[in-house]
């Protein structure tokens, strides 16, 4: 059966034909999102959700969401998503943070050029039939200091267009190295060495709680007399009743502003001063970027639906198309290495070790986490998924960490995954062999080699002669058709097990019969998902 969209904001017809052309139903109802009584309504019949900021996707909305999987934001801002609700819920959030870096930096620099030349307050002067020449007297932007807070994807594309215009660029972005500051162009600074020495200051940063208020009043009042501040990144930024008394001050010369700490922005401390130049968040309003976003929202949802790629997600690590070829099997494995020792464990969990080694180290680590992550989850709660499993994990203080190293042993790569529990340690490793099949290859440090199928059997027992017979006989009897058959032991005489992949479930009368043998210190059915 077909995934099933719905696109409930406006987005191009070119975007909606992309859904089709991949063999995806859509439905198109442009201005549905406006109405959230009726898309709590439809909802639930849609895999997918394809939005830009009209519609708001609340934890009410997402309750009845019970078949979504993905909902797509045509754009950067994620506002409008209540991202922890689809979390818990397994709903991937995927945003398009490229389709408009373009335009939102050059909006910027038409900002800067804006607020140097005060180029709108000359302009409604001469609508107004007026010629005060003298009145707008401007700074030219060749040989100014331009600071920009944020050097990431726009920042620094503000970055290459200010060095075109001959401006000298400092930047203050914690993850910007050296190294790429180098190749920008850029000299990387400290905050306070940019607030001193910027005749501009450009914002190109989230808002998080750690950029919140990152000019404040403190930080506003570091700044250098007769600065010019540029904001078309996000409200919440800037103090904007601060900067608007240093604007009237005169410390501040001029200010521009696409974004506001509300929006829509009705009233605001800005709102009316002398050379503050305000635009209604036009930062990626460009026939271009609109489209854009438009077609690669489109793109992204399709091959997530198709191919379980994923990219650009907020609440789960991105794959790509090709690293979901290779990593498919990988990703089962993980899945099953966390179902068994979910199905396994009894006792509450306070943390979860995953050793990769070999080959499989050098892939997508954060995916395979949550792959395992969730095969454990799922032991307790049937409807967690890759995206809800490392929340609830969290939510529940479980530890998770991540071990990788090189080759050590016969296999060529291999996963181990290691439960915590306040009364032992339980571990399982597995493999992928050259058909791509997952095969379990270690349980408890004892070797195995088994295939892994829908329904299996897992006893333990002390090394003694008659297991396999009354295994067999046992079943064979009760009409369970044993597919694949695996032993193990530590030593002769030692602690032995066994794994057993079965044609169909094992009835609960049959595993009494076992157990009454009083031959098995253990008896565990299993189930997989194998499909």
């Amino acid at each position: 059966m077909a995934p099933k969209v719905l696109v409930s904001d406006k987005l191009s017809e070119t975007a909606v034909q992309i859904f089709r052309d991949r063999g995806i139903e859509v439905d198109f109802q442009p201005d549905l999102g406006k109405d959230k009584d009726k898309l709590a309504e439809v909802i639930g019949q849609y895999d997918g959700l394809a939005i830009r900021s009209a519609t708001k996707v609340t934890e009410k909305i997402l309750e009845q969401a019970d078949n979504l999987k993905v909902i797509g934001r045509a754009g950067i801002g994620t506002d409008n998503i209540d991202k922890v609700a689809a979390s818990k819920k397994g709903v991937i959030v995927m945003n398009t943070p490229f389709g408009n870096t373009i335009t939102t930096a050059e909006h910027a620099i038409a900002m800067m050029f804006a607020v140097a030349r005060q180029i709108p307050e000359a302009s409604a002067s001469t609508h107004a039939g007026k010629w005060e020449k003298s009145k707008f007297m401007g700074v030219e932007l060749t040989n100014k200091t331009l600071g920009v807070i944020g050097a990431g994807n726009i920042g620094s594309i503000v970055c290459n267009r200010a060095r075109g215009l001959h401006m000298k660029v400092v930047a203050y972005d914690p993850f910007l190295s050296d190294e790429k500051a180098t190749k920008m162009g850029v000299e990387k600074v400290e905050l306070d060495d940019l607030l001193k020495r910027a005749d501009f200051i450009t914002l190109h940063v989230p808002l998080t709680d750690q950029t919140r208020n990152v000019l404040g009043r403190e930080n506003l009042a570091k700044t250098k007399k007769g600065v010019r501040i540029i904001n078309c990144a996000r409200g919440g930024l800037v103090d904007e009743a601060a900067l608007a008394e240093l604007i009237q001050s005169g410390h501040v010369a001029g200010a521009a502003f696409d974004v506001f700490s509300e929006e829509p922005a009705k009233e605001n401390p800005l709102f009316g001063l002398p050379n503050v130049v305000c635009t209604p968040h036009l930062g990626a309003a460009t026939t271009e970027a609109q489209e854009n976003v438009a077609l690669q929202v489109a793109e992204q949802m399709s091959n997530y639906l198709l191919t379980g790629a994923v990219e650009n997600a907020l609440n789960m690590p991105s794959v790509t198309a090709e690293e979901a070829k290779v990593m498919g099997p990988w990703v089962k494995l993980a899945g099953h290495l966390g179902a068994f020792i979910g199905q396994m464990t009894d006792e509450p969990i306070k943390a979860i070790n995953i050793l990769y080694d070999g080959s499989v180290s050098e892939m997508n680590l954060e995916a395979l986490n949550c792959a395992a992550v969730a095969g454990i989850m799922k032991a307790v709660n049937p409807d967690v998924n890759m995206v809800s499993a490392p929340v609830i994990a969290k939510e529940r203080g479980v530890q998770i960490s991540t071990t990788s190293q090189d080759q050590s042993g016969a296999f060529e790569g291999y996963v181990k995954v290691t439960v915590v529990t306040e009364k032992r340690e339980r571990s399982i490793a597995g493999t992928v062999f050259s058909d791509g099949k997952p095969r379990f290859i270690q349980i408890k440090g004892i070797n195995i080699d088994a295939e892994i199928g829908a329904h299996m059997l897992y006893t333990t027992n002390d090394d003694v002669p008659g297991i396999i017979g009354t295994l067999g006989q046992t079943l064979g009897s009760n009409g369970v058709n044993i597919a694949n058959f695996t032993l193990g032991r530590a030593g002769a005489g030692g602690q032995a097990i066994a794994l057993l992949y079965v044609d169909n479930e094992v009835p609960a009368p049959v595993l009494q019969k076992l157990s009454d043998t009083g031959l098995f210190n253990q008896v565990r059915p299993l189930a997989f998902d194998v499909a």
